[in-house]
């Protein structure tokens, strides 16, 4: 499948994360299948297992987000997936306006994998509640090191400050599912 290379954004470089990657390994009637790859993850904060269920405000530690943008409007979806196993997604009616909590038929399946050269986030997203047709997808993550820093990693940033909302972000496609 398809490997994506995201970029850190310029006013939060990270610490001694080198590289981050994205994979989607597949899209069938069940599922849709991502990885992340960290390089240099000696210093990755791992937020703790907490069990599957929603949780806002996940992007304040290392958190995974996709992002899915139909073809007609304004309107999009965000996926939030965290190492704890906490996950949320949420419909936009437009840029950051809108929001509302996005149903979903389950929870996703998190796994984090961390070592000290890399770590992979693997995920799992109900396939049943995805768009149906190809999408505008951006890729992303928020990466914590040691002592709180924070950097801000997409496959583009459109601004002086990160934003994963910015339509800047929306350069990968998410075709639309198979029948197997």
């Amino acid at each position: 499948m398809k490997t994506y290379r995201l970029h850190p954004h310029p006013a939060h470089p990270p610490l001694a994360v080198s590289s981050v990657e994205s994979r989607l390994f597949g899209r069938d009637r069940n599922w849709l299948r991502l990885r992340w790859r960290i390089e240099g993850s000696g210093k990755l904060v791992v937020p703790p297992l907490a069990g599957k269920g929603r949780a806002d405000d996940l992007w304040q530690t290392t958190c995974f987000e996709m992002f899915l943008k139909p073809p007609e409007g304004s309107s999009y979806s965000e996926f939030n997936l965290s190492p704890s196993e906490r996950w949320n997604a949420y419909d936009f009616v437009a840029r950051r306006a809108g929001m509302t909590e996005r149903t979903m038929p389950r929870a996703p399946v998190c796994t984090m994998r961390p070592g000290s050269a890399f770590a992979i986030f693997d995920a799992a997203i109900p396939a049943a509640g995805l768009p149906r047709e190809e999408c505008a997808m951006a890729l992303a993550c928020v990466i914590e090191e040691v002592g709180g820093h924070r950097s801000y990693w997409a496959l583009e940033h459109g601004g002086s400050a990160p934003d994963f909302h910015d339509p800047a972000c929306f350069t990968a496609r998410l075709g639309a599912p198979t029948d197997t």
